[in-house]
């Protein structure tokens, strides 16, 4: 048992300790990162598509197509959606 007691097997042991640790933080934070940038692209494509659809309804309105009747439903339609309900993933 005098290999438990060497400095060269506490060093090893503390060296893949201290990697088997760090690996694990880095992971968990990068997953962290990745659900927080995920939400944020969500928040953000969602804002794209609202303003889509009020570029379209001024679009129709300057047109004539448009009716009172039509106001804010494309905005609350585009809105709504999102990329992956399409099946777009």
């Amino acid at each position: 048992m005098s290999f438990i007691r060497s400095p060269v097997t506490v060093f090893g042991a503390l060296n893949l300790s201290a990697i088997a640790g760090s690996t694990y933080y880095l992971r968990s934070h990068l997953i962290y990162n990745l659900e927080e940038s995920e939400a944020r692209s969500d928040e953000i494509e969602g804002t794209l598509r609202g303003h889509i659809g009020l570029i379209e309804e001024s679009l129709d309105r300057l047109e004539g197509k448009a009716t009172e009747a039509d106001r804010g439903k494309k905005m609350a339609e585009y809105y709504g959606k999102r990329g992956r309900d399409d099946g777009k993933t």
